[in-house]
């Protein structure tokens, strides 16, 4: 049985045709890892200095997060809305608060560190990150705006759309950008340099 698994996991290692799902399952351990060591980080690992610098880049990507959301919702969806603070009052009523685990700079970290640990060539990658960083922020702005939606029509959908389907949607997003940086970018470096 255990020489079984060895064979099969020799196989799925070695074998070409398994490449794809090689990269999955790369994807998925590097995220995961780079989740898990985030929240421990968080939970007690910072010290001083940088705790100090992390505070403030989440005090600042909250507030961006905000009122760039915000701006959609006033500007391009005419939400009536008041403000307060860093939350969004809705005229049923309903509420949203951006704090600081809404900024997304877990996310834009977690997708830096995953094309950062990578391979592929640093000349693409110096332009590929700071794309995918501006796409996360803008999937970010994204959600709280789907989110004052909901709020606004449908309160009572607001934790499904919060803790499901718009939370997944990060990682989808990031999921995309991986695909195209190993299916696209990465494999056309290689193909060129045979």
């Amino acid at each position: 049985m255990l020489n079984s698994i060895f064979n099969w996991l020799k196989i799925f290692f070695t074998d070409p045709k398994h490449r794809q799902f090689r990269q999955v399952f790369w994807f998925a351990v590097i995220s995961l890892a780079i989740h898990f060591a985030y929240r421990f980080w968080t939970k007690g690992m910072l010290f001083w200095p940088i705790q100090a610098g992390m505070h403030d880049l989440h005090q600042l990507m909250t507030r961006w997060v905000f009122y760039q959301s915000v701006w959609v919702d006033q500007h391009l969806l005419n939400i009536p809305l008041r403000i307060a603070g860093l939350t969004m009052y809705f005229d049923n009523g309903s509420w949203i608060t951006i704090n600081e685990s809404c900024a997304g700079d877990k996310q834009i970290l977690q997708f830096m560190l995953l094309l950062l640990i990578y391979p592929g060539p640093w000349k693409k990658k110096l332009w590929f990150i700071p794309l995918g960083i501006v796409i996360v922020h803008f999937t970010n702005i994204l959600r709280i705006v789907l989110l004052s939606v909901v709020s606004s029509t449908r309160p009572e959908y607001w934790h499904i759309a919060h803790d499901t389907v718009l939370r997944g949607m990060f990682y989808v997003v990031i999921l995309i950008l991986w695909i195209i940086w190993v299916e696209q970018i990465n494999n056309r470096s290689a193909a060129i340099k045979k």
